[in-house]
């Protein structure tokens, strides 16, 4: 079983961590400064690497990040995933969401698990059942306020992972770190996320060496350059990094090539795909099959090698275990797995992707700023 995680999900420098390290600041406990108000800024997709190698870009983040502040993201890097565990504080395996197509094991259907929630009648508060940070600031007497787009407030991936929350609509990312640094400064002990989705949007779009995404870091770093007032701690991350994808790196699993049989669904995203197998299929030859056809294109695991390794977390509930794919396809270097038979082909269009457990896409940063910073 050669992989492993590249650094462990209970140390604080994972985002597993963050919210229990905001929460004892406002406490005045832990390794972060007491503060007033705590606020957390999460900008979507923005890896430490890629931020590192474009430092001229972003001048107030660079200036703010020393070279101990990164951290690691979680897996699958995949913002359902990666996200849930920066707000609950708990690793995949332990809030549910695995991915980011994943089966309901009890209507044996693939459900997007930013997006299906309704359609798929999914009760959020049930498929991710762990706390979140503002259920527990809240539980202690702190306000809570989740900043982000007016059609995010109600949607079922919201209700999953910011409940506890009063949620606060601002269309632009200036408006939202705006919001956010009012609100901390005009209620004390307040927790206050920001989410800014705007790189990530440009990388999967244009790729991360795109004047686009050059644009979007550049707007990113004049919005986090306002002053966050006295007292105020804010800690910049992201939920994962990226890498680009050209197109001959891509590898479409057609019928014809005989990546069907014996398959019942394929999910996941290209770069770490679930792969769910008939209920009557020799798994130990679909998995010697599947690693020899995809040697020096991915890394292929079983279920169980997967959860014995830790990749999901030291504690996989079995909810979250009858999600994961049977086998595990862990894509290598830029390489990207294409399902030809999936119902939505869009992903196909994509320069910028994540989900492996490369370094573009497992370092994240962890940049202290306002009364946090050093």
């Amino acid at each position: 079983m050669p992989l492993m995680l590249p650094s462990a999900l209970d140390s604080p420098r994972n985002i597993t961590g963050v919210a229990q390290r905001l929460l004892a600041a406002l406490r005045g406990a832990g390794d972060l400064p007491p503060v007033r108000s705590a606020v957390l800024a999460v900008v979507d997709g923005l890896g430490a690497i890629p931020l590192r190698a474009h430092a001229g870009h972003a001048r107030t983040l660079s200036a703010a990040m020393t070279k101990k502040d990164a951290g690691g993201a979680v897996f699958p890097t995949t913002t359902a995933a990666a996200l849930t565990s920066l707000l609950t504080g708990t690793a995949p395996g332990a809030h549910g969401m695995v991915g980011y197509r994943v089966r309901d094991p009890h209507r044996d259907v693939l459900v997007n698990q930013l997006t299906d929630w309704d359609a798929a009648g999914i009760d959020p508060l049930s498929w991710q059942a762990s706390p979140t940070v503002f259920e527990q600031a809240a539980a202690s007497g702190h306000p809570t306020f989740a900043i982000g787009s007016s059609g995010h407030a109600r949607s079922g991936f919201s209700r999953a992972t910011l409940r506890g929350a009063e949620f606060v609509a601002a269309a632009s990312a200036a408006e939202r770190v705006a919001q956010a640094l009012h609100l901390a400064e005009a209620h004390e002990g307040a927790l206050v996320y920001c989410y800014l989705p705007d790189i990530d949007k440009a990388g999967h779009k244009h790729g991360i060496d795109s004047a686009e995404w050059v644009a979007a870091l550049e707007d990113i770093d004049a919005v986090l350059a306002q002053r966050v007032p006295d007292d105020v701690g804010m800690l910049v991350t992201a939920d994962h990094g990226m890498v680009d994808v050209p197109h001959h790196r891509q590898l479409v699993l057609d019928s014809a090539g005989g990546w069907h049989d014996g398959i019942r669904h394929i999910g996941g995203e290209p770069r770490m795909l679930h792969v769910y197998t008939e209920p009557d299929a020799d798994q130990s030859a679909l998995l010697e099959r599947w690693r020899r056809d995809l040697d020096g294109y991915a890394d292929v695991v079983s279920r169980t090698e997967a959860v014995d390794a830790g990749l999901f977390g030291a504690g996989v509930t079995e909810a979250a275990l009858s999600r994961i794919g049977d086998l595990l396809a862990i894509a290598r270097s830029n390489h990207a797995l294409y399902d030809a038979e999936a119902e939505d082909q869009r992903g196909r269009g994509m320069i910028g992707q994540h989900g492996a457990l490369t370094p573009e896409e497992w370092r994240v940063p962890l940049i202290r700023m306002g009364a946090f910073a050093r």
